[in-house]
């Protein structure tokens, strides 16, 4: 039943941010605070993995392909479909809830502990509209750009391990990447970025905003916010490959 409960409140919660906002010029500050937290804020830490999962992919990519039958152009076209597909958008959101999600969770979580909430809503601000949709909306508009830039970093280090460790040329690996090329599989990762985005952004808020407690509270809270985010990314992760590919 609890988990019911917790749909049901969800459900209530995204429900309840769609108001006229009470001061606009508020609301935009907020969401380009929110912004700022979420995308430069987790820009270096993408930056890393995406380069470092792309020079893994095309060095255990050459490793597997050992028969001089299949052209090396092949290890770009499997770099550039991997990263693009799947590393890009699931394993950096999945990392972005981690980073992303316990930020939302534990600054929700303080505010309703140290009563900031309830002193907003008694000023008459509806704080479901004012503290999630702005997290909500910046999530929905970063995540995605950072997912891009994870595809482009992805596959220029998965050309720079190839070309540094005397696997492929350069050449060799830029005729890879245009042979074959189905645009259709920016389109669905973008599509998956998307969905990921409002995973990050509207499950940590939800565990936050309806924390009970205290300082250990918020700690468990983030915790199974950032967890319960991780679950519901593989299973759309899933749902959408099965409907959409």
């Amino acid at each position: 039943m609890t988990i019911f409960s917790d749909i049901g409140r969800y459900l209530l919660m995204i429900k309840g941010m769609f108001s006229k906002p009470e001061n606009g010029k508020m609301y935009w500050k907020e969401f380009i605070h929110q912004c700022t937290d979420i995308g430069i804020g987790s820009l270096g830490i993408v930056a890393i993995i995406s380069i470092f999962i792309g020079a893994v992919s095309t060095i255990q990519t050459a490793y597997q392909l050992v028969t001089p039958l299949i052209p090396l152009s092949t290890i770009a076209q499997i770099v550039r479909d991997t990263v693009i597909l799947e590393f890009a958008p699931t394993l950096v959101c999945i990392v972005l809830a981690g980073v992303a999600g316990s930020k939302i969770a534990s600054e929700l979580g303080n505010m309703r502990i140290s009563e900031q909430i309830d002193a907003l809503e008694i000023m008459g601000i509806n704080t479901k509209a004012y503290l999630i949709m702005p997290k909500i909306l910046a999530a929905l508009l970063m995540i995605p750009l950072l997912v891009v830039i994870a595809m482009i970093l992805g596959i220029w280090g998965g050309r720079l391990a190839g070309t540094t460790a005397n696997i492929i040329s350069a050449s060799t690996f830029d005729k890879g990447l245009l042979e074959y090329f189905l645009p259709y599989n920016v389109i669905f990762a973008l599509i998956k970025s998307y969905v990921f985005a409002f995973i990050i952004s509207s499950v940590p808020a939800f565990y936050g905003y309806y924390v009970q407690g205290g300082a250990l509270e918020i700690g468990r809270a983030s915790t199974k916010a950032v967890v319960v985010s991780c679950i519901l990314i593989l299973f759309a992760d899933y749902v959408l490959s099965a409907l959409l590919l």
